[in-house]
């Protein structure tokens, strides 16, 4: 079982730095690929970054260099952090979880948090 809560959001003004994070109550965290979506009002679900179980990496063009997801298997969680925000990065953004199937596929995804709301005021 996974279960999966999001921290950090928050408003920031375009330029700053916010790090949100993840944790997972889970009992085989370390076995899971984890990501970060986001979504934003009247848009569809996109991958921002995502972390398979051996620790390789994937980021939104978007978001490359300027965003950074890492893991700690040991403490249960996902930290994203987030660096020169833009207003465009205003959304809710959403961890999940997957034990097999696309790294960017949302529908792949079988455990979501509740997400966390980013506002990045310009």
């Amino acid at each position: 079982q996974v279960q999966l809560v999001e921290s950090g959001g928050g408003l920031v003004q375009a330029g700053g730095s916010l790090r949100l994070s993840c944790a997972d109550s889970g009992r085989t965290f370390s076995r899971y690929n984890m990501a970060w979506f986001r979504q934003a009002p009247g848009k569809e679900r996109e991958l921002v970054a995502a972390i398979n179980w051996i620790g390789v990496i994937t980021y939104a063009d978007s978001v490359k260099g300027r965003f950074t997801i890492s893991r700690d298997n040991a403490k249960k969680t996902v930290p994203l952090q987030m660096n020169n925000l833009k207003p465009e990065d205003t959304a809710i953004y959403y961890c999940a979880a997957q034990s097999r199937g696309g790294i960017g596929v949302a529908r792949d995804y079988e455990y979501w948090g509740q997400g966390t709301q980013v506002t990045v005021s310009s």
